[in-house]
């Protein structure tokens, strides 16, 4: 049993202890949205009776803030209860795939990690309505904003915006939780030098006032989106400057000063030399 906290008017969060991942949900007088539904079905029973203890009220709509299983795959269980599932249009295409592999290794790593076993077991349901930039949602007496600021942490991003409660849920563009050491989620398919500008974006819906939930981790502000931001931006331009004066990718951790311990960077780098620019040296070099 997890207790939702209200950040804002009718807005509450839930942290959970596996992965400190959060689950958030948004109150209008016609119903409830939510959004993420944690890593199994199992997992997102217990986030559905921790929201029936907050409130009765209907499921109207279900948000995946992006692709990851810690937050899609509980969709089934709140699709069940009628909610209808929201994504990005490139988190919805991905999802199969994504699904596919980690159920896969969830089975290998279960005998290990017993969590992992109701993770291979989930049914994943894919999301039947996507969005490429925006959409508003109609909670009745309040619409929330869903908005795909670019790419970041994955090609699929959304962040929940609720205005009149000046709270917006970020998702993984913004990370929190120190059991992940406070780095953002620089996985195998983040996109770091694009990730700065999607920030940006996001910065430019921030109050000094807003409430920002990570996808992991405590509420945060507008000052620590702005200096995880300049962190991410730190990392985009040395990995810019690094492929750009021809270091080798595999020389790179070692080549430079980083924001975040080295070993939480290796995709980092890896993804940002795939997307970095390549111009063709030419001489001469002075």
């Amino acid at each position: 049993m997890t207790d939702f906290t209200e950040v804002g008017d009718r807005c509450w969060v839930a942290r959970y202890p596996w992965m400190d991942v959060n689950v958030g949900v948004v109150a209008g007088d016609r119903g409830l949205l939510v959004i993420d539904t944690n890593a199994s079905a199992d997992l997102a029973r217990d986030v559905l009776s921790d929201v029936r203890r907050l409130t009765s009220a209907p499921l109207l709509h279900v948000v995946n803030t992006h692709v990851h299983f810690d937050h899609t795959f509980g969709n089934g269980v709140f699709a069940a209860e009628g909610a209808e599932l929201v994504c990005h249009e490139a988190a919805a295409a991905e999802l199969p795939r994504h699904a596919e592999e980690v159920r896969h290794q969830a089975a290998a790593d279960a005998p290990v990690e017993p969590r992992y076993g109701p993770v291979a077991e989930t049914d994943v349901v894919v999301p039947q309505r996507t969005l490429s930039s925006a959409l508003a949602l109609d909670l009745g007496d309040r619409y929330v904003e869903l908005l795909h600021p670019g790419r970041g942490h994955t090609d699929g991003d959304l962040v929940v915006r609720v205005p009149d409660a000046d709270v917006l849920f970020a998702g993984d563009l913004v990370e929190e939780s120190a059991e992940r050491g406070h780095v953002p989620g620089f996985g195998d398919d983040c996109w770091p030098l694009e990730w700065p500008l999607s920030l940006d974006l996001v910065l430019g819906l921030l109050r000094e006032t807003t409430v920002v939930v990570p996808g992991h981790g405590a509420p945060v502000d507008r000052e620590f989106v702005d200096d995880q931001r300049g962190r991410i931006g730190v990392v985009a331009e040395t990995v810019r400057d690094l492929a750009g004066r021809g270091v080798p990718a595999d020389q790179a951790l070692g080549s430079a000063d980083w924001p975040w311990p080295t070993d939480a960077l290796q995709h980092a780098v890896t993804r940002g030399y795939q997307h970095a620019p390549r111009t063709p040296r030419q001489l001469p070099l002075v």
